[in-house]
């Protein structure tokens, strides 16, 4: 408590401290605010920048002063100081988004432009393209979309979530103590279309950002409203069948409310039918209640269910036994679902002042056959096993901002309060035959775990120099019941972590940033190896540092630098394949990022994102210290064709080079290049296309891991690369309808 107190006074300085301001907000047509636009006094050169309620403030101003607005997507608004007290709010227009118009602000999160700019200029269109819009960031599909993704950043095989904090607006994505592995992320409930900005950030440096905020954060904000329905068909091989449809309920500047339904189903491209179905509900309405006060209602439901052939051992493609689409145990498979209500309530409290505030709750079910072994285990029935939970999540996000002005500088406070409480009943590993018999039961729980976080933290704008230091306190309450131990035994145990940060930001013109950032994260153990290892190691640290700028070379052309060194004092994680718990010891990674964009001319974009990783283990010997897929090198670019007369198109190409597989790097698992395209022409309402992934039909290993495994017919185990094979040449036609 003694840390909060000093912030404590310090508010209440700020709240008697006077100074004639003028508070105004930065609104769509729809009346809808703009967060993060870039206001610009013309007179003095002063910036400032909206906040995610779109107010912003100005103190230091003259009467004959004039205010240029603008934002990504939007027609920049010029409005002197006598308008603006008048009406409070400035409107923005739509328009083409345009490099010309990108400021390079001077806050925090100012990255975000880069996705802003991928977004509008490509928009998210299908459940891939969601992750895969974050600079630096891959993924892997182990199951034609029924499992979530494999994840890699910054030197990470982040797994299905470990190290990344995912949320969707507002709700966390990552399932701790999951029955397939910790962090588990299953973005699957997103219907891509509804997706408006993504923001993200890489490394541990942000206050409202707490579990699993190792190598970074992606947070998705959908839609408040839609302009008009809208109905999409696609038609691919492989028996794939999408269809899509988007419906304007309310549009009103006071109100809004529409909803969405996806279904989507494949038999994919292995030997074996994937009878893939996946079916998505949305609805969202946000009221305008008065001048301060916003509400916002969000209900989403999904279902999926699949067959899938499972990773195969490399010598079972080199004897002949099988080929690269078939199976060694295609009874694989599973289905998940996941039900979430979320309530959001924004108030404005003065003209310096806010409160946003969220209430959710989800309720989820997850059931997944695999076989990554064949017959080691069991060389009669297989290694077949069943991995399941029903979970329910409750949680509240609560956070304050206060704006400050004082003679020799001025900024912000931001402070924090967020609670989540998992719930995960018959959390089991089981081993089983052909997904109808349970041979024998590994693990079979209730896991009830709690996380309290509290944040504060302060922006300090002097001059061109921009100071954020931040702390933040989560405390975890782990309870597990064990259902295969004799007697009821309820085991505990909690633990705190405090993780300040600090950065620091220079901006010598509004084309450049300068930032070094710096702080300290964590992510935390599965509740069953807590209370195994009664309470050690179990919320491991990270320190990071990035060292970077942000430039505008030109008016058209933005590009990215960072260089960045993160370490992990602890890789200690559950193994939800195995039921073991594997402690793998202290880590650093360091390396660089690099993302450009340029706009040659109106319709035409470019965009490249590269990194180079060094990932090493540091108790091992020199040698054998390589961290298992740590992609060392990653590179993804394209082009984007927006033509006057309605043909649009882009081309996409990701490249993920040779990493190790083991630690003594003996075993490689091979690294790919694959070109995906994108094109079609609209008119008036409509409009037609196609989309082509692998275009040049290269053989590519999806996901990858060395493994042991044995096969029926053979007398000793071998560890070798195990791998889902990618797709291959796909092509979908694409139909969509406005009205």
């Amino acid at each position: 408590m003694k840390i909060f107190l000093p912030f404590l006074f310090f508010i209440f300085y700020l709240n008697v401290a006077f100074a004639q301001i003028i508070t105004a907000t930065v609104v769509d047509k729809h009346a809808i605010p703009i967060p993060n636009a870039n206001i610009l006094n013309t007179s003095s050169d002063f910036h400032t920048h909206s906040n995610p309620d779109g107010e912003f403030s100005l103190e230091k101003y003259s009467h004959t002063d004039v205010l240029k607005v603008s934002s990504i997507g939007f027609v920049t608004q010029y409005i002197s100081i006598e308008e603006l007290k008048e009406s409070n709010k400035v409107i923005l227009e739509e328009d083409i988004i345009t490099l010309k118009e990108v400021t390079i602000t001077p806050r925090l999160n100012a990255l975000q432009i880069i996705t802003n700019i991928d977004i509008q200029t490509d928009p998210v269109n299908s459940s891939q393209d969601i992750l895969r819009r974050v600079p630096g960031l891959i993924i892997g599909q182990h199951a034609g979309g029924g499992k979530a993704e494999q994840i890699f950043l910054r030197g990470f095989d982040i797994d299905h979530g470990t190290d990344i904090n995912i949320t969707a607006d507002g709700i966390p994505v990552n399932m701790v103590s999951h029955a397939h592995g910790q962090g588990y992320a299953d973005l699957h409930f997103i219907i891509p279309e509804t997706v408006d900005k993504i923001d993200f950030g890489k490394g541990p440096y942000y206050q409202e950002k707490g579990n699993f905020t190792t190598a970074g954060y992606v947070e998705f904000q959908t839609k408040d409203n839609i302009d008009d329905n809208l109905f999409k068909l696609e038609l691919g091989q492989f028996e794939t069948l999408r269809l899509l449809g988007m419906l304007d309920l309310i549009n009103h500047e006071k109100q809004s409310a529409y909803v969405a339904t996806e279904f989507i189903s494949s038999n994919g491209y292995f030997e074996s039918p994937q009878h893939f179905q996946r079916i998505n509900l949305f609805g969202k309405y946000s009221a305008q209640m008065n001048g301060s006060e916003k509400l916002g209602i969000t209900l989403s439901h999904f279902n999926s269910s699949w067959d899938a052939s499972g990773q195969i051992p490399l010598r079972a493609i080199e004897s002949g036994l099988i080929t690269r689409l078939g199976a060694i145990d295609d009874t694989e498979g599973g289905q998940t679902s996941r039900s979430n209500i979320l309530i959001n309530y924004d108030k404005i409290l003065n003209g310096k002042s806010s409160i946003k505030s969220r209430i959710y709750y989800s309720q989820y079910d997850f059931t997944l056959f695999s076989n990554f072994t064949f017959f080691l285990e069991d060389p009669i029935s297989g290694d077949q096993i069943k991995q399941q939970e029903t979970r329910n999540l409750y949680g509240l996000q609560t956070t304050y901002f206060r704006a400050f002005s004082l003679s020799d500088f001025s900024g912000s406070l931001h402070a924090g309060l967020d609670l989540r409480n998992d719930q995960s009943t018959d959390n089991a590993l089981s081993r089983t035959a052909n997904r109808t018999e349970t041979l024998s039961e590994l693990q079979r729980g209730d896991i009830n775990e709690t996380n309290l976080g509290l944040s504060i933290g302060a922006i300090v704008d002097i001059n061109k120099w921009h100071f954020n230091p931040s702390i933040r306190f989560d405390y975890f309450d782990f309870q597990y019941v064990d259902a295969l131990l004799p007697t009821f035994q309820k085991q505990g145990q909690n633990k705190g972590i405090l993780s300040p940060n600090f950065n620091i930001l220079y901006n010598p013109s509004r084309n450049l940033q300068l930032y070094l950032k710096s702080g300290r994260g964590f992510h935390s153990n599965d509740t069953r190896v807590v209370v195994a290892e009664s309470g050690n190691q179990i919320l491991p640290a990270a320190y990071g540092m990035d060292l970077g700028y942000i430039w505008k070379p030109r008016p058209n052309m933005v590009m990215n630098m960072a260089y960045w060194y993160l370490f992990l004092e602890q890789e200690f994680v559950y193994v939800g394949d195995a039921g073991i718990v594997e402690p793998s010891g202290k880590t650093s990674r360091q390396g660089l990022d690099f993302s450009f964009r340029h706009q040659p001319v109106n319709w035409l974009f470019w965009n490249v994102d590269a990194t180079y990783t060094h990932a090493r283990s540091i108790d091992a010997i020199e040698g054998e210290n390589f961290i298992p897929l740590s992609p060392d090198l990653t590179i993804t670019g394209g082009v984007d064709v927006m033509l006057i007369k309605g043909l649009y198109g882009s081309l996409d190409v990701i490249h993920l080079a040779d990493r190790p597989a083991n630690e003594d790097n003996s075993i490689v698992a091979d690294g790919y290049t694959v070109t995906n395209i994108n094109a079609g022409y609209r008119w008036n309402q409509a409009s037609i296309g196609f989309q082509i992934q692998n275009l040049f039909n290269v053989e590519w290993n999806e996901t990858q891991f060395a493994t042991e495994s044995r096969l029926q017919n053979e007398l000793d185990s071998v560890e070798e690369i195990h791998f889902t094979p990618g797709t291959p040449f796909f092509m979908k036609a694409v139909f969509q309808y406005e009205f």
